[in-house]
């Protein structure tokens, strides 16, 4: 059977290898083999890092004038573009993305390349007049082999936001994809090439994040690691790379709270809140997980998000009107449910959802429908860590000060919503509560021009905006001496 699907050999500096093995690359919304991978071991990952080491001292990439390699960002944008609908289409069927939000992720890719194209050349030193006779510079030097471990729920569009920048200041890069989507970031290797980067700049290794990963991290000719996945991982990351003393950033989980007063437009947050916790299936750090309502307006939001809950369409994700596909895999899906049968172990009431389609064509994928509670208390599991589901949990409040109390009470600081009309209580939380990105009146978490991370057990270290450049660079003072 296998014989006839797609095969992607590892590509390194031009040359195919078969790895160690290959693996079979599952659809999420049918469970059927999709394409065989080769998978990287230690060995494959020395090859790519020590091919990228090579590119790096060669000057080539890293010396190359901002304006040239601009030039390429913007031409892999607009090769991204050419293809954005194999691409999407491909990222819809390996990581079960309804065609609509693969569409608008494969867009937003491109525009991360074009935005770093424009942001390279704004980004300078300093020049300084120190005490002592003479002057003072401040250089920003690329740091070298950049590796990237890229996650599962957004694979094309986080490896957009790693690689921009990263590539944008003239380092090298070696990305190691998720096991079960590693398909569009190895076409975007290929359009890469196409758009003219030197062989070496930019390559994919995919493989088991126990083994590719790890030798990724362990490697001493990687210089920096930028990691988006699990707490727990992220901290086994930051142990090995200390060894070797590398720049780590890590965009680790969430438990985000959205805080609902009396005072707001409910039609609008009611829509808003739905797909803060349900885009993606609920597959996605900045979820909404742990909805406060304030007590006056506790029922009505209820019944309205639960009447909205019930309108959305679980469906195959090739299909237009698909609002939500398949979790990623059987196991995971497993996981969730755990989380559901605790919840209600522990006294949490289930209103809707929480179960599987048993009925053709979605039987065979990993669906589950949006599940709300009620009841949770703040301590209990559900409320507590990240479920990475279609999961809400909807809970009372009776004064600014216990919501606040709420959403900063989990290990998580990553993301969050604010939804009233008082201007001076918005300014209240925003300074109260423990989280990198909040969104007044809306559930956007991500601008392409402003950072995104989070604080306490979500990580350190910012995708996007400006800051994703200085996080790709070393800082070298200069004096030079009036003689």
């Amino acid at each position: 059977m296998t014989g006839s699907l797609p095969h992607y050999p590892l590509t390194i500096a031009g040359e195919a290898y078969a790895g160690q093995s290959r693996y079979e690359v599952v659809a999420p919304a049918d469970g059927r083999t999709i394409a065989t991978v080769a998978m990287a071991g230690r060995a494959e990952i020395d090859l790519a890092v020590t091919n990228a080491a090579e590119r790096f001292r060669g000057y080539l990439w890293r010396t190359m004038r901002p304006h040239d390699r601009a030039n390429m960002l913007v031409r892999l944008a607009t090769r991204i573009r050419e293809e954005a609908g194999d691409l999407a289409a491909l990222e819809s069927r390996n990581a079960g993305k309804p065609i609509r939000a693969a569409r608008a992720e494969v867009e937003a890719a491109a525009r991360c390349f074009e935005y770093y194209a424009g942001a390279v050349g704004t980004f300078h030193g300093q020049s300084l007049l120190p005490a002592a006779r003479g002057y003072g510079a401040v250089y920003h030097p690329p740091i070298g082999v950049c590796g990237m471990i890229v996650p599962w729920n957004f694979p094309l569009l986080i490896t957009a936001w790693k690689c921009a920048p990263a590539l944008a200041m003239g380092n090298t890069v070696v990305v190691k994809p998720a096991e079960a989507t590693p398909l569009t970031a190895l076409r975007l290797a290929e359009l890469a090439l196409e758009a003219g980067f030197p062989e070496g700049v930019l390559t994919i290794v995919p493989g088991l994040g126990d083994q590719a990963g790890q030798a990724l991290v362990e490697h001493p000719l990687v210089r920096k690691i930028s990691f988006t996945g699990s707490t727990a991982t992220g901290k086994r990351i930051a142990r090995t790379a200390a060894e070797t003393l590398k720049k780590v950033s890590l965009e680790l989980g969430g438990k985000s709270a959205a805080l609902i007063f009396a005072d707001t437009d409910l039609d609008t947050c009611v829509d808003s809140t739905l797909w803060s916790v349900f885009d993606n299936s609920g597959q996605d750090c900045c979820s909404r997980s742990r909805i406060l309502v304030e007590r006056g307006l506790y029922n009505e939001f209820l019944a309205r998000f639960a009447t909205a809950a019930n309108r959305l369409k679980l469906g195959l994700p090739s299909e237009e009107d698909t609002d939500l596909g398949p979790l990623i895999t059987p196991a995971h899906r497993a996981r969730v449910l755990g989380f559901i049968t605790q919840a209600q172990d522990q006294g949490a009431t289930l209103v809707q959802g929480g179960d599987m389609p048993g009925d053709e064509p979605l039987a065979d994928g990993n669906y589950l429908f949006p599940a709300i509670f009620i009841d949770a208390q703040p301590n209990h599991r559900i409320m507590q860590e990240e479920v990475f589901g279609p999961v809400a949990c909807i809970l009372p409040f009776d004064s600014e000060e216990e919501a606040l109390t709420i959403a900063n009470d989990t290990a998580y600081g990553l993301s969050g919503s604010i939804w009233t009309r008082d201007i001076n209580r918005v300014q209240r939380l925003v300074h109260g509560l423990a989280a990198g990105c909040l969104s007044v009146n809306s559930n956007s978490s991500v601008h392409q021009e402003m950072p995104f991370g989070g604080v306490k057990q979500s990580g350190y270290g910012h995708e996007l905006g400006p800051d994703a450049l200085r996080a790709y660079c070393e800082t070298k003072s200069v004096f030079y001496s009036e003689g």
